[in-house]
């Protein structure tokens, strides 16, 4: 049986439809609390996948929440090894911080609600990331900060505002900046959780959440599909290859 380890920042920020699919395919996965955990007594190379999820805090604000440090150090270790890694949001800028690249405060203010994500310009999309850029699909997008594309990774994706939204290194790492694990269920907690940052941004509640009802269902119907081609991908092939 594979193992997944999920790192939380935010209880309501968890796997969503990838949480599904995990379960699915007969992964034990494990949830921890990156703010309460001791990641440095974790083993970066011990599960099949680690999944390191959003919040709202930055990377760079390492003085106020010391494990972000802890973090980047665990992905550090586990991407040099080639480990298989998937960071969203708040996760995509902590792998592309330990992967050298800068992330800091974007420049074009916040990007939050629903948008479709364009083909990055590398123009070299694998075919099992075709799914996320079906014509006419929106995603929720919910960052402030924004990150470069770290050497030797590929982007993937991009919108007209903030051009880098996801990034893969190898066959083994992906990043997206974006949200695609997302669920109109689920999202009820978010506009909890984000209340003050939704007032602040002056996105209403009401509004956003007609939005999800028109686009959240055919979003967790396809990245359902994009998350099973992506672990067939990460991890079927690999066994394949091994095998012959």
């Amino acid at each position: 049986m594979h193992t997944a380890l999920a790192v939380t920042h935010v209880a309501f920020e968890d796997l969503g439809s990838l949480g599904i699919e995990l379960t699915h395919a007969g992964f034990n996965i494990e949830l921890i609390d990156a703010c309460t955990t001791n990641i440095q007594a974790i083993d970066a190379l011990d599960p099949d996948l680690i999944v390191i999820l959003g919040g709202p805090i930055g990377v760079y604000e390492q003085d106020a929440y010391p494990f972000i440090e802890a973090e980047i150090e665990l992905l550090r270790s586990r991407l040099a090894a080639k480990r298989p890694t998937l960071g969203i949001c708040l996760g995509a800028q902590l792998m592309a911080a330990a992967l050298g690249a800068r992330v800091y405060p974007g420049l074009r203010g916040k990007e939050l609600g629903w948008a479709p994500v364009d083909a990055g310009s590398d123009n070299c999309s694998p075919p099992w990331f075709g799914a996320l850029l079906t014509p006419g699909l929106h995603v929720l997008h919910w960052h402030g900060d924004t990150f470069d594309i770290p050497d030797g990774a590929v982007r993937l994706a991009g919108t007209a505002r903030y051009p880098n939204q996801a990034f893969a290194v190898g066959n083994y790492a992906l990043a997206f900046q974006f949200h695609p694990e997302v669920t109109v269920r689920g999202l009820e907690r978010w506009y909890v959780g984000h209340a003050k940052e939704l007032a602040e941004a002056g996105v209403g509640v009401p509004k956003l959440r007609e939005e999800t009802r028109t686009f959240g269902p055919d979003l967790e119907t396809t990245a359902r599909q994009f998350w099973r081609h992506w672990l067939d991908h990460l991890f079927n092939s690999t066994q394949k290859a091994i095998a012959q």
